[in-house]
């Protein structure tokens, strides 16, 4: 299995497009078909399981069509890694620093 920390961009998407496609496969589904479920062309579904490029909201939709939507729900949650960070994020409003010159 592909270790993310040290890939490229173009690597991960790769990767993911091979789980999705392996995914569909399982489910006994020709490209065709999850293009038509998801809403997407079959060109799309090529381009996410071969090169892994698609839009986000390609990628979304055979997801979803997969029934994979909820394997994304603990994607980017915020993971306080002590008590003290944890009182600091759940009683601060959220604000990126500025850039002061």
């Amino acid at each position: 299995m592909l270790s993310f920390n040290l890939a490229s961009t173009s690597e991960i998407g790769h990767e993911l497009g091979i789980r999705l496609r392996e995914h569909r496969l399982a489910q006994n589904m020709q490209q065709a078909e999850l293009a038509a479920r998801a809403g997407v062309s079959e060109g799309t579904i090529r381009n996410l399981e071969r090169k892994g490029q698609a839009t986000l909201d390609s990628l979304l939709k055979v997801v979803m069509t997969l029934g994979l939507i909820d394997e994304l729900a603990e994607l980017f949650v915020p993971r306080p890694v002590s008590i003290k960070a944890l009182e600091a994020f759940s009683s601060k409003r959220l604000r990126a620093s500025r850039n002061t010159p």
